[in-house]
């Protein structure tokens, strides 16, 4: 869905989507959209302004993604709040090197006549997402001598006695 400024300039531009799994590309992140991601909102053209978008909202899904210790699928529902200000790119000094406070700082940029709404709702997604993805606090991941995955079966490994040639620095360290 394009949310153009030049509508913007008449009217907010309010929106109640749905976008089916697969509409939104995650595959480079090595994600799968497992729900319908529903997104609701409203876009307006801030007044007095040379440009700039707010965009505020809600939006749900479920993702889908590989388990960090033990390989398996970890599910992650995800709810969250957009409160998102946009300033057309020409904002941007090119030329020079200036500092920008902290307000500045969240503010993103867009090119041309508006923006597209998947484009604000992946990168949501993604910065929704746990930094590191588990399937449960209690995972036991994979077990680094024979590669079982230590919650479906207990493989009784002894794991290898750590190299010692640390040992001499580790001794300082006391």
């Amino acid at each position: 869905m394009f949310l153009s400024v030049k509508e913007m300039e008449l009217r907010k531009i309010r929106f109640d989507v749905t976008f089916e799994p697969g509409r939104i590309d995650f595959a480079g992140e090595a994600l799968e959209q497992a729900s319908p991601l529903r997104a609701t909102g409203v876009a307006e053209l801030l007044p007095h302004s040379e440009g700039e978008v707010r965009i505020q909202g809600r939006y749900s899904v479920e993702m889908v993604a590989e388990c960090d210790r033990c390989l398996g699928r970890a599910r992650f529902p995800l709810e969250g709040t957009l409160d998102l200000y946009y300033r057309p790119s020409s904002f941007i000094a090119r030329d020079e090197e200036v500092e920008i406070d902290e307000e500045e700082a969240e503010m993103g940029f867009y090119e041309g006549g508006g923006l597209e709404l998947e484009d604000i709702l992946r990168e949501q997604v993604l910065l929704g997402l746990p930094m590191q993805r588990v399937c449960s606090d209690v995972c036991k991941g994979i077990c680094p001598v024979c590669g079982r995955n230590r919650n479906e079966t207990e493989c009784g490994c002894r794991p290898e006695t750590a190299d010692d040639r640390w040992g001499a620095l580790r001794d300082l360290a006391r």
